[in-house]
């Protein structure tokens, strides 16, 4: 077993335990690492036993930069770190009450693109047999990416096309439909660019650590999962800004000044997606947990304790 799925092993059972070490993994400054200190990194952990007792250092840069199945360096925009930089201002400028359809679709054509990359890139590779990527994949993470984009853009779409300007339609199409949107479209996305876990399987280990097969069910519950906690992330930093606005608008302070409401609505999206990317990743565990009945009958005798493990991804 790769060193770093021992270290959420031993490490990341507990939700509080899984926040604790994001938050410590997230910071940006590990972006900065070249390959030759990742690579040292990763000679440093050895076999991955005893990982508390090693260099924090090297742990961090391989956890947060090397690829738990193929032991292959991240693409620096892809890694865990990388996310909020990036991500945050695609995903204020995708919210924001854009004044012709044409930017709406760009905005979420960067957004669905580089949210289709990071699944890629973090995804389980486990059971492929080329480090090529093949046509089909291709052909998924486009027609993700079309998709999500028109579909993100649907508020805008209706809003500027029947010409709407009545107060409540224009608060449900800028204000709540893009809450469960945003959540659907971000979990799309997730089941769209790693089917083929589930279609192909991911592999499964025993209590020590020992690969024992390929198994479909444990990938479509590490695609599931993952999707979940994205909606999580998406859903909830769309709802809670125009929450806090929606309160907010009804101080003394906020109605005497209302050119003050779209600064608080983009810097607070900013600011919930910073604080739910930790909360997200730590959902489910990075070495997720498979039981027994709900395995493959061909791997149920190799689940001595009941259980397998796989690695679920990011």
């Amino acid at each position: 077993m790769d060193p770093n799925l021992l270290y959420w092993k031993n490490e990341g059972q507990s939700f509080f335990n899984r926040l604790r070490i994001w938050v410590n993994l997230l910071d940006p400054t590990s972006l900065l690492a070249s390959d030759a200190e990742i690579q040292n990194a990763r000679s440093v952990l050895g076999n991955g036993e005893k990982l508390h007792e090693k260099d924090g250092h090297a742990l961090t840069l391989s956890l947060t930069c090397v690829h738990a199945d193929s032991g292959a360096v991240l693409p620096t925009v892809f890694r865990p770190p990388a996310l909020l930089p990036i991500s945050a201002p695609l995903v204020v400028a995708s919210f924001l009450p854009h004044s012709g359809v044409k930017p709406a679709l760009f905005w979420q054509f960067l957004l669905q693109s580089y949210s289709a990359g990071f699944n890629y890139a973090n995804r389980n590779s486990s059971s492929e047999q080329s480090k090529k990527i093949s046509l089909k994949q291709v052909l998924l993470i486009t027609g993700s990416v079309a998709y999500a984009t028109c579909a993100g853009a649907i508020p805008h779409i209706v809003i500027h096309r029947l010409g709407i300007s009545s107060a409540p339609f224009l608060v449900f199409f800028r204000s709540i439909l893009p809450i469960p949107l945003s959540a659907a479209l971000a979990s799309f996305n997730v089941l769209t660019v790693r089917s083929e876990e589930s279609e192909n399987g991911v592999q499964v280990f025993d209590s020590n650590g020992n690969s024992v097969g390929i198994s479909k069910a444990a990938g479509e519950k590490a695609v599931r999962d993952t999707a979940l906690s994205r909606a999580a992330l998406m859903g909830a930093t769309a709802a809670i800004p125009n929450l806090l606005v929606f309160f907010l608008q009804k101080t003394r302070m906020f109605q005497k000044n209302s050119l003050l409401v779209a600064p608080v609505r983009h810097v607070s999206a900013a600011f919930v997606l910073g604080l739910m990317i930790p909360v997200s990743f730590s959902l489910f565990p990075q070495l997720g947990m498979i039981k027994k009945e709900n395995l493959e009958s061909e791997l149920q005798a190799a689940a001595i304790d009941g259980q397998l493990f796989y690695h679920r991804g990011l």
